[in-house]
C-alpha cells in the first residue's frame, strides 16, 4: 500500500496548479485591454476645419473630430519640441523633468522614470513607435518593441518648386511643392509602415505612436497639396500690425524673423499644404484601423505637441505663450466616447495623456505623474473640472509661466511683469487687462491659482 503523502509534499504537488491559475488569468486581462493609437503631429496649431479654419483642408482630422471628442482649450506645458513630448511621455511638468531645450535627454535628468512606452509595454503591451515621438534619438532602451524612422535619402521628394523666404539667412524658412507622390516624402512612410502595423494580428492588446512631421519645417509636400492653396487667395497674417504697447518685451522671444508681404503668403500656403499632407496620411492609418476590424477596441488620440504663429503678433514660429503658441489640437476617439462629435471646453493639459491611458487600460499608473485623468470629460465633455491648464517658457535665466482657464490666459514673466487677457471679448490677445479695474479681482484669483500651479509643477519630493 502507497503512504499518503505528508502535507509538505501536498504542498509541491499543489503549487504548480495554484499558480497556473494567476498566470493565465493576467494572461487573459492583458488581452482584453483595448489598443491605443496616438498621433502626435509637429508644429500643429489649430488651423484645421474642425476648429473653424474656412480654407483649411482637413477632411480626415474633421472626420475624426466628428466620431470623438474635440477639445477645444487643449494647451501644450512648454512650446517647443523636446519640453513638450518629454512632459507628455513622463507625465510631469517642465519644472519636474529639467528638460527646457531641445538638446538634453529626458534621462539625463530623470533615470529612473518609467516613461508611457515603457509602462505600457511592462504591463502586456505591444509598442510600436512609427516617427518622431519622442524628440528625435531620445526613446529609451525600454519603450518599443519595434521603432521606425522611416526616410526616403533620394528621389524626386527633393525636388520641385521652392525656395528659401529669408535668401538663407534663416534655413529653416523653407518650402517646396514637391514633385513625387506620398511616399517620397517621410510622412508618406510612416503612414505606410503604421498601416502595416495596425493590420498585424497581434495576441497582446498594442499601443501604437505615430509621430507625424509636417507641418514641421521646411514646409515641403508633394505639389498636389499646394493646389488648393493659390497663392493670391492667401490672406496675409490677422490683427494689427503693431502690438499694443501693453504686452511686455518679455512675451517676444529675443529674436524675432520678418518677412515681407510676399514672403508671408508663401509662408501660409505652404504651411496650409503640409497640413493637408498630414491629413491625408491620418486617413490612410484610420482608413487601415476600419479595415483591421480593431476599431471598435481601440482608442485613438490625436494632438499637436505644440502650436505655431503664422504671423500674428510679427512672430513666425513657437517658443510664446500666446494661446497660438501654447494651444493645440486635440481630440479623442474611440469606445469610450457616448456622444461623438461634442467639444469639451474645460481647459486641459498634454501631460494628461499618460494618465488617462492608465485608467482606459485599467492599469494602476507609477507614482510621480502630475496631471489628471481625462477620461471624465471623454465620457461627458461637461463634466465638472477644476483644473487649469498651465504652460512655461524660458526667458533668460528664468521661466514665464501662465495660466489658461476657460475663458483668461494669465501670465507672469521674470523681473514682475504681467499679461491678463480675455478670450470671450479678445481671443487672438492684443489687449493686455493687466491694470484695467474692471478685471483687478480676476487677476489676483488667477494670480492665487497660478501660484498654486507653480507649486503642483515642481518636483516632487
Amino acid at each position: 500500500m502507497t503512504a499518503a503523502p505528508t502535507i509538505s509534499a501536498r504542498v509541491r504537488l499543489r503549487l504548480p496548479l495554484a499558480l497556473a491559475a494567476p498566470v493565465w488569468r493576467a494572461a487573459a486581462q492583458a488581452a482584453a485591454r483595448p489598443n491605443i493609437l496616438m498621433i502626435a503631429v509637429d508644429d500643429l496649431n489649430t488651423d484645421l476645419g474642425c476648429y473653424g479654419h474656412a480654407q483649411v483642408l482637413s477632411p480626415n482630422v474633421d472626420a475624426l473630430a466628428r466620431r470623438g471628442i474635440r477639445f477645444d482649450r487643449a494647451f501644450c506645458q512648454y512650446p517647443v519640441c523636446n519640453p513638450s513630448r518629454t512632459s507628455l511621455l513622463s507625465g510631469r511638468y517642465p519644472e519636474s523633468t529639467g528638460i527646457l531645450e531641445n538638446t538634453t535627454n529626458p534621462r539625463a535628468h530623470m533615470p529612473d522614470a518609467v516613461f508611457l512606452p515603457e509602462f505600457l509595454r511592462r504591463n502586456g503591451y505591444f509598442t510600436g513607435r512609427v516617427g518622431k515621438i519622442y524628440h528625435d534619438g531620445m526613446d529609451g532602451p525600454n519603450d518599443w518593441d519595434v521603432s521606425l524612422n522611416p526616410r526616403p535619402e533620394a528621389g524626386p521628394g527633393r525636388q520641385g518648386e521652392g525656395r528659401n523666404l529669408t535668401g538663407g539667412k534663416f534655413a529653416f524658412f523653407q518650402w517646396r511643392a514637391a514633385e513625387g507622390g506620398d511616399e517620397d516624402q517621410p510622412d508618406g512612410m510612416i503612414a505606410a509602415e503604421a498601416v502595416r502595423l495596425v493590420e498585424q494580428k497581434r495576441e497582446k492588446p498594442w499601443f501604437l505612436a505615430v509621430g507625424l512631421r509636417k507641418p514641421h519645417d521646411p514646409y515641403i509636400a508633394p505639389k498636389k497639396y499646394f493646389e488648393p492653396y493659390p497663392l493670391d487667395r492667401i490672406a496675409g497674417p490677422p490683427g494689427p500690425a503693431n502690438d499694443e504697447d501693453d504686452i511686455p518685451a518679455a512675451a517676444y522671444p529675443p529674436v524675432r524673423h520678418g518677412l515681407g508681404p510676399l514672403e508671408a503668403r508663401e509662408y501660409k500656403r505652404a504651411y496650409f499644404a503640409c497640413i493637408t499632407f498630414m491629413d491625408a496620411q491620418v486617413g490612410k492609418v484610420m482608413a487601415a484601423l476600419e479595415r483591421s476590424g480593431q476599431a471598435s477596441r481601440t482608442l485613438v488620440v490625436f494632438f499637436g505637441d505644440h502650436g505655431l504663429h503664422l504671423g500674428e503678433h510679427g512672430w513666425w514660429n513657437k517658443v510664446t505663450l500666446f494661446g497660438r503658441s501654447a494651444r493645440v489640437p486635440m481630440m479623442v476617439a474611440g469606445p469610450p466616447v457616448s456622444r461623438p462629435g461634442r467639444v469639451c471646453r474645460r481647459p486641459v493639459e498634454l501631460l494628461s495623456l499618460y494618465p488617462s491611458f492608465a485608467e482606459w487600460t485599467g492599469l494602476r499608473p507609477p507614482a510621480g505623474l502630475q496631471g489628471a485623468s481625462l477620461m471624465p470629460l471623454v465620457r461627458d465633455p461637461d463634466a465638472a473640472w477644476s483644473r487649469a491648464a498651465y504652460t512655461v517658457v524660458t526667458r533668460g535665466k528664468g521661466l514665464g509661466r501662465c495660466l489658461h482657464d476657460e475663458r483668461f490666459r494669465y501670465t507672469e514673466w521674470p523681473g514682475g511683469e504681467v499679461e491678463l487677457y480675455d478670450h470671450d471679448s479678445d481671443p487672438h490677445e492684443y489687449r493686455n487687462l493687466r491694470d484695467d479695474a474692471a478685471y483687478a479681482r480676476v487677476r489676483r484669483e488667477l494670480a492665487n491659482r497660478l501660484r498654486e500651479s507653480t507649486t503642483a509643477a515642481k518636483p516632487a519630493r
